[in-house]
């Protein structure tokens, strides 16, 4: 690992880099839940939040409109008493399914992994601590 000579710039920046940005829409936990209800095509409101385990409705709403205001997602609203409200993927949203499906594989197959990770560090560090104090 090399750090960058003086004078250099920068190479990573949160203000300029585009995945940075786009981690900042993604990253959210529920904004990744909402698009994978979205994969397979329209749903209503009520459905996608019983789907979605643990989303309050204030929250599913923030997440819906947040997306729809990142063009990842498109509001249909029916005209019938009461009013059906269906979203969607828009192509850009649907450009992100792969790379989505990819993050939630490698979550499959490797959370056991960090799980593992995090108790190895915690037995490490805690022993480290624990001799410290005393």
């Amino acid at each position: 690992m090399t750090s960058l000579a003086k004078g250099k710039q920068s190479d990573i920046s949160l203000t300029v880099c585009g995945y940075s940005k786009v981690l900042e829409i993604i990253s959210n936990k529920w904004t990744a839940l909402v698009i994978y209800a979205l994969e397979n095509g329209s749903i209503r409101y009520g459905e996608m939040e019983r789907r979605i385990e643990g989303i309050s409705k204030k929250m599913l709403t923030q997440t819906v409109r947040k997306l729809e205001w990142n063009g990842l997602v498109q509001r249909h609203i029916t005209p019938t008493v009461p009013p059906t409200v269906e979203y969607t993927l828009t192509p850009l949203g649907e450009s992100l399914l792969q790379p989505m499906r990819e993050l939630r594989q490698w979550g499959r197959e490797n959370y056991w992994h960090v799980v593992a990770a995090r108790a190895n560090y915690d037995l490490t560090y805690c022993k480290e601590s624990q001799s410290a104090t005393n």
